[in-house]
């Protein structure tokens, strides 16, 4: 049984359809990546999962509940950390989770031992008893963080989760989105398309309202050819002379010896390099194609739309 469906999920803001016929099927647990450029209707997709927005048309099911017609039991097996923070700020850490822990329905009796857990889980203990109105934007993070998982749900949304971390910070919560990973299932969403490829196995990708790409991340950085070799040379040369050779673009030193190729004709370049590395004495090392980066294939992908 999958964890997450959705079958020809659609919404739309007056006329206008902020998303149309998402169908998604993830059947297991692991870190999956949410992309598409602001407007693309990520945020309104994962509302409508969480059950905070009712979708104009289509279904959506979670752990085999349909969230329309069971949306409290359903709900049971969501966790959420909206773009915006859903703190009490009057509250102290420990208060607001334990009222965080009751809307999540958790026996009254567990609920002392599940504020503990995410308190460490999240490094948060030392700040139980302060105001969330006097925790900084980075540890407010975490407590959100924290409310999303307190009642170890199958499903957890996280929507742009390392938001205002600061470098070490954002270490830990990475690790913890991680660790999460690993009992349930994460969907994420973030604008660092670097940290997506960190984190996540697969990437759903939606444009202008529409699904796009749904697979894995090495699928993903396959969707666009590369254009670019690495070379390195033991006695390399000039980089002028890399520049000058046909169908090179630009050359690039990533450091001695090693240089970054942009070409056309990849027969022609590399057929080049072997006969001048020989006549020259450049002493060719390596030469192999340069994976694409996440920002590259995105950018190639939607600007084909």
């Amino acid at each position: 049984m999958s964890i997450l469906i959705t079958e020809n999920l659609s919404h739309k803001y007056g006329a206008g359809w902020a998303i149309r016929d998402i169908n998604i099927d993830i059947p297991q647990k692991g870190a999956y990546g949410l992309l598409g450029a602001n407007g693309a209707g990520k945020s309104t997709l994962m509302n409508i999962i969480c059950g905070a927005l009712k979708p104009t048309d289509g279904r959506v099911i979670v752990n085999g509940i349909d969230l329309r017609k069971e949306p409290q039991r359903a709900k049971t097996s969501i966790g959420f950390l909206p773009q915006i923070l859903p703190l009490y700020l009057d509250l102290s850490v420990e208060e607001y989770l334990r009222y965080t822990a009751s809307l999540r329905l958790v026996d009254k009796k567990n609920i002392d031992r599940a504020v503990e857990e995410v308190l460490e889980r999240c490094q948060i203990t030392h700040f139980r008893r302060r105001l969330l109105k006097n925790l900084s934007g980075g540890y407010r993070q975490r407590v959100g963080i924290a409310q999303a998982i307190i009642h170890k749900p199958l499903l957890v949304v996280m929507d742009e989760p390392t938001n205002g971390l600061d470098p070490n910070q954002l270490i830990e919560t990475r690790r913890l989105i991680q660790e999460v990973a690993e009992q349930s299932l994460v969907l994420l969403s973030s604008h660092i398309l670097t940290e997506i490829g960190q984190l996540c196995q697969e990437i759903i990708l939606i444009d202008k309202g529409e699904l796009l790409f749904s697979d894995s991340a090495s699928a993903f950085q396959q969707q666009v050819q590369s254009t670019y070799l690495q070379v390195i040379f033991d006695n390399p040369p000039p980089i002028e002379q890399l520049s000058q050779l046909v169908g090179v673009n630009a050359v690039d030193m990533e450091s001695k010896g090693s240089y970054r190729i942009s070409y056309d004709n990849l027969d022609m370049l590399t057929q080049q390099l072997l006969e001048l590395s020989i006549q020259k004495g450049w002493k060719l090392k390596t030469i192999r194609p340069v994976e694409n980066s996440m920002d590259e294939v995105f950018k190639e992908l939607t600007n084909k739309r």
